[in-house]
């Protein structure tokens, strides 16, 4: 719900999301050859496994990095009041 309150001068997370996943992309991917080389299926499996839903998260990011802003409204726009239950 808009309260009229939000800062004009907000910033996308998306940005930080990205570095802080290819972070931990390098490091299951890392921790996936490492158990490999080691001989351990187990934690290779769930290293592959958290390495695939990184990629997918970071698949996301982009795309809504390359979206680009979306509409907000702007201190012009008075807070509108929340449906009342009748």
């Amino acid at each position: 719900m808009r309260t009229g309150s939000e800062p004009t001068t907000a910033r996308s997370p998306l940005r930080m999301r990205f570095w802080l996943s290819v972070w931990g992309l390098i490091w299951a991917l890392g921790g996936t050859a490492g158990f490999a080389l080691e001989d351990r299926p187990g934690w290779m499996a769930a290293c592959a496994v958290l390495a695939a839903a990184i990629t997918v998260d970071l698949c996301m990011i982009i795309r809504h990095i390359h979206q680009g802003p979306h509409f907000q409204p702007g201190p012009d726009i008075p807070p509108y009041e929340p449906p009342r239950r009748r």
